[in-house]
């Protein structure tokens, strides 16, 4: 076996040896001894990777004889090594599919054997399952006679209640590879007829149990014929039998979540089930509020209620879980039943928060936690109007009513149900963490509405951690001091001042702990109660705070997260504190201020401070010299943080800058100015301009004599944009305000920098000309000249603005006469559309209107843009005139019109008034029915319009997304007329011309995730992102990469119960690129980035999908053993 691991070819060629040593691991399979055995067992799982075809139909014969025999130890020992054979069989290769074609015939003719054994047959019906679930593809391609189906069914009579189980997991594993009738034999025989009331219950139980298997690993099979099954299962659960009950609620919560469509219209039913059986206690005669009173009692009554019940006794704790979890798959994947659930659910819920039974007690408060994150998601109505309404609606008693007023309402109740479940000394530490995070949660959604619960919250967390954290209760401590972190920062301080005493003492003994994750937390909620209680005096807690704080900085042992937890309570210390420890010496800027280790977040502490405080101008030149030795050091890393605090460190001297400071800051920052480093090049010159600002009689020197010529060659670089363009005119305007005579040099000397420049196409004379309009703004007196000299770069567009009359009339012409000059007549139209002020615009847009839509009539894409942005800003000038003017040219007959149009309309929805939209809304869906126009470029233009329109006006897009979305879902589906094959020499390649508008719609789905989630059927959504995990086009899969990793934040439900569709085109996509003789390094670049996205996709599913697909898990622990994304993996679980 050792021989075999190190060298697979060890054994090939020599057919004798192979023989011999085969034989030989088969004899001693029957050996006595059963060490021997077992490792002839594992001998053979790796033999049946290298042997012959011949020879591993022997084997399997060998083992199959074995396992129906009557030597009961024989028997076991053959079924172990033929599970261990089907589970070492390399996924790759002929051995698989010879196994499987060869092997599953055996097995199945086996269990046709009317003398085989039951344990034999549990063995049989396992090693099947193991086949199917490793090579479900290689299985379907095989036509088995018989097939499998009709050689399982019959096991669901079979006298023994575990072969029954084991056959209804295997029988449901090979319905998706089975002919249709094949399974509605199998529906019409051992389904249909035990559905009905007279049924025996012992079949019912069968027949509810096959239901629930089928639903889960083929749901598209049996959805059709749910209107069938699930009123049975209805009328199944009232039936006085707690297996069967048990049975019915696990079948139908399986059903919610893999057919969610065809389940819709019995979701009352179902929802009315869950309610009546989550109270279901037969054996407890209380009524609710007789519990609740129990509850406030539970020390006393505690061990007797342990020693009246116990589960040998009492099973109905089972029938209660599997209602709570049924009403959790309800809540976790119907977001639009919100409300409903809130008025008939959740107080159902609150009232069972004590059920005596801790398993089902802590499933309950789960299922509320997953009712409160659905809140989170999808309770608040999205939109910037939106948020601010449903603030107003949270702040006024007679609000809507809403997810959050419906909430509101029972916080009471759930806050004192809780709460009565967490303040016994007896509660175990699960419970209590379970209850920290159910609390945790719902101030995730309402912050600051637990304010009338503040006595038991902190009776509880103070008998929390009064005890020593241990290995299992660590994670408690973690839990509670979490929670008053965000209970201190999310509550006004007259709430909880008066209390907190009590608790202080109990937090200041946490911040010593060993433990360093406890740690930290601790210094976290001292952070959030100082900024809650700022400004603070005399509180007797401050200097303890302090003086650990302290402690940990100095001693070079900390962990580096507790360091940084201390840090930052440092800074609130000095913000709210300020008097309390301005008194101290101040040595804990010495611990911070340090030059090893890391520093980003010392840096950040003193920008925080000095930003807050002013402390002093002793302490501001301690820290500068600091950072600027932190600015010697080599790379990049943390310098934008330590750049944004000396800004603000030089901006709080109140005597001035020192005079050696200047220089000695210009020598550091001297290697920044440089394009190298287009961000740290940008606040390199915002500190120069700073500096020329605060102390021009020192900085000016330096930097005409150091920089400036460096800086003359940068202005004209076209890598300077944005914030970048922005610090360096600053630094112009800075430069000349600091010397009056520079100006008349900086001109010149920026115009030569642009025509020496050594690559004219990268010389940037747009960006030489802000400059030097800068310069000519911050001096005046250098106007004149400069306006003379240069005024034949002007733009005649924004000629024309100052004299619309003479100009625009000329410019029209020249679009509408001289087809060579008309894109750059359109451009300068643009520019006057763009800088026009809204009363110009409506004295010109007639005359405007009518000549950009006869240049729209024209192939040329560019040009068509140009005119449909000139449009779409006219269009907001009238709208009440001119929308209706484009709604009108949706129907001409020419392509390029509509196309137009459609872009016009995309460019509108920069307006954001609300006289504009009340124009728009009834007219959205006609422009944007496009999407189903017969142009492929109207299409893909309709469907970007629907992009920018879900992601800039999403109160108008939601309520018509019923309409909307089967247009958009059909753009995602490859259509092959669309395909053509180009021959380029001897090659030929296809060439996709849906590409575009396919990769549009992906995007716009997940726009819509964003802005319109409450909205989305997710069942619907998801079986369109699917299809993308496999698209052609490495751009679409790594959209729906994307689209899978946003989806298992948001709806973690859903996306689990499509696994085993998911993980195929994940697992071909971490398979690598085909490296073929063709291939280069780009390919295989390309390939090494969409794996990497795709490992992305599988680190958010393995957070939320673990334990429900075996072929996920499978996949995973695969990934996971891969020595080349194996670590990559890790470390994004880690950071994430």
């Amino acid at each position: 076996m050792t021989e075999i691991k190190q060298d697979p070819n060890c054994f090939l060629g020599d057919e004798a040896v192979e023989n011999k040593v085969l034989n030989q691991v088969l004899l001693l399979v029957e050996d006595k001894i059963s060490e021997v055995k077992n490792q002839a067992v594992k001998c053979l799982g790796q033999l049946i990777k290298i042997i012959r075809q011949p020879q591993m139909e022997t084997v399997v014969d060998r083992l199959i004889e074995f396992s129906g025999g009557q030597d009961e130890e024989l028997r076991d020992i053959s079924g172990l090594a033929l599970k261990t054979i089907t589970a070492e069989l390399p996924p790759d290769g002929k051995v698989a599919a010879t196994a499987c074609e060869k092997l599953t015939p055996k097995l199945l003719g086996q269990i046709r054997n009317p003398s085989t054994p039951p344990e034999a047959l549990v063995e049989t019906l396992s090693i099947l399952s193991i086949l199917i679930s490793r090579f479900p593809v290689l299985l379907a391609g095989i036509t088995f006679d018989p097939p499998p189906l009709p050689v399982l069914a019959p096991l669901l009579s079979h006298g023994r209640p575990v072969v029954r189980k084991r056959a209804i997991i295997t029988l449901s594993q090979y319905v998706p590879i089975s002919h249709p009738d094949l399974f509605h034999e199998v529906l019409k025989t051992n389904v249909f007829p035990y559905l009905d009331d007279s049924s025996n219950v012992e079949k019912q139980r069968t027949t509810v149990q096959l239901v629930a298997a089928v639903a889960r690993h083929s749901p598209a099979q049996i959805a059709p014929v749910l209107g069938q099954v699930v009123p049975g299962i209805l009328k199944a659960v009232k039936k006085d039998d707690d297996e069967l009950r048990e049975g019915c609620l696990q079948a139908l919560e399986t059903i919610l979540l893999r057919c969610p469509t065809e389940t819709t219209p019995y979701l009352d039913a179902i929802v009315q089930a869950g309610n009546q059986f989550i109270k279901y206690d037969p054996n407890y005669a209380g009524d609710d509020e007789d519990e609740e009173m129990a509850d406030a009692d539970e020390d006393e009554d505690d061990e007797e209620i342990d020693d009246e019940y116990s589960d040998d006794e009492d099973t109905s704790y089972k029938i209660r879980r599997s209602a709570t979890k049924l009403l959790a798959a309800i809540i976790g994947t119907r977001p639009e039943l919100l409300i409903p659930i809130y008025k008939t659910v959740s107080p159902v819920l609150i009232s069972r928060f004590g059920d005596r039974e801790m398993t089902v007690r802590l499933e309950i408060w789960a299922t509320y936690v997953t009712l409160l994150n659905q809140t989170t998601v999808y309770g608040v109505p999205q939109g910037k109007d939106d948020v601010r309404k449903r603030k107003r609606d949270t702040e006024t008693s007679d609000a809507a009513e809403s997810p959050y007023s419906l909430l509101q309402s029972q916080v009471p109740s759930l806050s004192k149900a809780l709460l009565n479940q967490l303040k016994s000394a007896k509660t175990p530490p699960a419970t209590l963490q379970a209850g920290f995070s159910l609390l945790h949660a719902l101030l995730t959604v309402l912050p600051g509405s637990l304010s009338t619960q503040v006595p038991s919250i902190f009776a509880t967390s103070k008998t929390v951690l009064c005890q020593s954290p241990t290995t299992t209760t660590s994670t408690l401590h973690l839990s509670c001091l979490s929670f008053l972190s965000l209970f201190f920062s999310t509550h006004p301080p007259p709430i909880f001042a008066g209390s907190l005493s009590t608790l202080t003492p109990v937090l200041l003994k946490s911040l010593g702990e060993r433990h360093p994750r406890i740690a930290s937390e601790s210094f976290r909620v001292f952070s959030a109660l100082l900024n809650a209680l700022k400004p603070i005096k005399g509180a007797d807690w401050l200097e303890p705070v302090y003086e650990q704080a302290a402690s940990k900085l100095r001693n070079h042992d900390t962990d580096a997260e507790v360091r940084e937890c201390a840090e930052d309570c440092i800074a609130d210390l000095w913000i709210s504190a300020t008097e309390t420890i301005r008194s101290k010496s101040g040595k804990e800027w010495d611990s911070i201020c340090r030059l090893s280790g890391k520093t980003e977040g010392a840096v950040k502490v003193v920008t925080k401070v000095a930003k807050e405080v002013s402390i002093g101008d002793v302490w501001v030149n301690g820290v500068v010299e600091w950072l600027l030795n932190l600015l010697k050091k080599a790379g990049r890393h943390g310098k934008l943080e330590m750049f944004l605090a000396l800004d603000i460190l030089l901006r709080s001297y109140t005597t001035g800058i020192p005079p050696g400071l200047a220089p000695a800051l210009i020598t550091q920052v001297k290697s920044y100015i440089s394009t190298a480093d287009i961000p740290l090049l940008s606040q390199a010159l915002s500190i120069l301009a700073l500096l020329l600002q605060l102390t021009p009689r020192t900085t000016f020197p330096e930097v005409e004599a150091h920089l400036l010529p460096t800086i003359y060659e940068i202005s004209h670089s076209s890598l300077i944009t944005a914030n970048a363009l922005d610090s360096l005119l600053s630094f112009y305007a800075a430069l000349v305000q600091a010397d009056d005579q520079i100006s008349t040099h900086v001109v010149p000397n920026l115009v030569i920098s642009v025509e020496k420049a050594p690559s004219k196409a990268e010389a940037s004379s747009v960006n030489v000309a802000k400059c030097i309009a800068q310069v000519v703004k911050s001096q005046p007196n250098v106007a004149a000249g400069t306006i003379a000299e240069y005024s034949k770069h002007v733009k005649v567009g924004n000629i024309a603005i100052g004299n619309l009359s003479q100009f625009l009339p000329a410019i029209v012409r020249l679009a509408e006469s001289d087809p060579k000059k008309r894109l750059l007549a359109l451009h300068a139209l643009k520019e006057v559309v763009t800088h026009c002020s809204q009363g110009q615009l409506e004295g010109v847009a007639d005359l405007l209107w009518g000549p950009l839509f006869q240049n729209s009539e024209t192939s040329d894409e560019t040009t068509r843009n140009v005119a449909a942005a000139c449009l779409g800003k006219l269009a907001t000038t009238h709208p009440s005139k001119y929308l209706p003017q484009l709604h009108v040219r949706l129907h001409e007959p020419n392509a390029a019109t509509r196309a137009t149009v459609v872009s016009a309309i995309r460019y509108t929805f920069a307006d954001n008034s609300q006289s504009y939209d009340e124009l728009l809304a009834p007219l959205l869906v006609d422009f944007l029915s496009l999407m189903l126009d017969k142009d492929l470029t109207v299409r893909r233009l309709a469907l970007s319009s629907l992009n920018s329109a879900a992601r800039t006006k999403p109160h108008l897009v939601r309520d018509q997304l019923n309409t909307l979305l089967p247009s958009l879902y059909k753009e995602t589906v490859i259509n092959p007329d669309l395909i053509r094959t180009v021959q380029m020499g001897p090659w030929a390649y296809k060439v996709d011309d849906g590409l575009d508008a396919r990769k549009t719609a992906y995007e716009t789905m997940y726009t819509l995730l964003d802005t319109c989630l409450a909205k989305l059927d997710l069942y619907e959504f998801l079986s369109r992102v699917i299809p993308g995990l496999s698209d052609d086009s490495d751009e679409i899969k790594v959209i729906s990469h994307m689209i899978l990793f946003r989806l298992t934040q948001i709806a973690p439900a859903a996306v689990s119960q499509r696994l085993d569709e998911v993980t195929p085109p994940l697992e071909q996509t971490m398979k690598g690129a085909n490296v073929t003789k063709d291939t280069v390094k780009q390919d295989l670049d390309r390939a090494v980035e969409l794996q990497r996205s795709a490992l992305r996709a599988v680190m958010a599913l393995s957070k939320v999908g673990l334990g429900v697909s075996l072929r996920f898990d499978t996949f995973l622990e695969d990934v996971k053993r891969n020595p080349t994304w194996g670590p990559e993996f890790r470390d994004l679980l880690s950071a994430h």
